[in-house]
């Protein structure tokens, strides 16, 4: 199952991105798929036909584990 995050890295923009598995205490780095502005528009530091970036974890501030279109779906609002 892909996660889609939000990658807080110390001392950059955040990243908006796609993980496979969330990681784990004991993993060094992060491999994040079709990483991006959260604006979806491409990261100034990266060549524009990279689909792939590894990060080591010391760089990483902390993650956001954005919900999906179906958590969104199920979990709403109910005004009476």
């Amino acid at each position: 199952m892909s996660y889609t995050i939000l990658l807080h890295l110390s001392g950059e923009e955040a990243v908006l991105g796609e993980i496979e598995d969330v990681p784990g205490p004991q993993d060094t780095s992060i491999t994040v798929n079709n990483p991006r502005r959260k604006d979806d528009k491409d990261l100034s530091f990266l060549h524009e036909t990279v689909t792939s970036v590894v990060w080591p974890m010391h760089r990483v501030f902390f993650i956001e584990i954005l919900p999906t279109k179906e958590d969104e779906d199920l979990i709403g609002f109910v005004r009476e």
